[in-house]
């Protein structure tokens, strides 16, 4: 089954594409999603008349992708977690809270399924991670993780 994009799909293309697609996949969830249209040749020519537009939306949004990656580029995030004996964590640092470090630290809002961490960070120490900003753009942050200081009250 041919479809065309009407919005970028990492696993797919970008918006406009005429991509082939299992008919299940087609039918069940990039048409009733609204996510792309059969590629009929009302729909081919149709898409093809607003190909300037669409043109114009992908370079705005991998130029706004692009500065948000140099923005991050080598942006060091430092979260304090509780530590046990031999600097073990209670726990572990998830992308939820990678993420909501950075928009403290940094004000710049990121979707943590778009932190991609292999698995959750269990160990002191610096880790880098990858931030997906656009669509096929990344950038590298570190996180360092280190031992939360309580102070006492006296």
């Amino acid at each position: 089954m041919e479809v065309i994009l009407k919005e970028t799909i990492d696993t797919l293309g970008r918006e406009g594409d005429i991509v082939k697609v299992k008919a299940g996949y087609g039918r069940n969830y990039l048409l009733p999603q609204q996510k792309a249209v059969a590629a009929t040749p009302a729909n081919v020519t149709v898409f093809e008349k607003n190909q300037a537009e669409i043109q114009a939306r992908i370079e705005k949004d991998t130029k706004a992708a692009e500065a948000l990656a140099k923005k991050l580029a080598g942006t060091t995030l430092s979260i304090a977690m509780l530590t046990g004996g031999e600097d073990r964590l209670f726990g572990s640092v998830t992308s939820s809270d990678i993420a909501n470090k950075l928009a403290e630290d940094t004000s710049v809002e990121i979707d943590k399924k778009n932190i991609l961490l292999q698995e959750p960070i269990k160990e002191l120490g610096e880790n880098r991670v990858t931030i997906k900003v656009g669509f096929q753009t990344t950038v590298d942050i570190t996180v360092a993780v280190v031992p939360l200081v309580e102070t006492e009250e006296a």
